[in-house]
């Protein structure tokens, strides 16, 4: 491992990993978590700070490793493998597309929030379906309570990325923004 190359991306997931696994707690015991998806901010927030391969990687491993320690999402029903693969498919879509696309943050945000969605919406289908659930209601009614935190993520990664490109923060790196 090229540990001059390595470090500031583990940094940064670390401390996004933090993030993830502490914003839930706090949305959670105000009861607003499943509504604002606290988790996806950080990960989502990782994506424009890190390569693809940790993006990715960390959005893949959170959501279980918070299922572990505080029960949240839960393993069954399969609500942390529907955020684990949200996340990842987040991450991957907004990683790619902020690096091919010229660092345009609309260009790569808005897909990546749709496309998080539309994971989120097909996962459940095929669940509910496996577990005899009605799939159009499961679906349905999964995507509309999650809409709130695709407007939050919306709202809150364009100013938390201004703020840290205004500040040249050194742990971000010049590289990153």
């Amino acid at each position: 491992m090229r540990e001059t190359g390595q470090l500031r991306p583990m940094v940064v997931s670390a401390v996004m990993t933090a993030l993830a696994l502490v914003l839930p707690v706090a949305f959670h015991s105000v009861g607003l978590g499943s509504q604002f998806l606290p988790m996806l901010l950080p990960l989502l927030l990782n994506a424009f700070l890190v390569p693809f391969s940790w993006a990715v990687g960390v959005a893949l491993v959170v959501p279980w490793v918070s299922a572990l320690f505080t029960g949240m999402p839960p393993i069954y029903p399969p609500v942390a493998a529907i955020v684990s693969m949200q996340a990842a498919v987040m991450a991957g879509f907004a990683s790619i597309l902020w690096r091919q696309g010229g660092r345009k943050l609309w260009f790569a945000l808005i897909p990546a929030v749709i496309a998080g969605r539309l994971t989120t919406l097909v996962l459940t289908w095929l669940l509910a379906r496996l577990f005899s659930l009605p799939p159009a209601l499961s679906a349905g009614a999964q995507t509309l309570e999650g809409l709130p935190g695709a407007a939050l993520q919306l709202a809150v990664i364009p100013i938390v990325l201004r703020a840290l490109r205004s500040r040249r923060s050194p742990l971000f790196g010049e590289g990153a923004l």
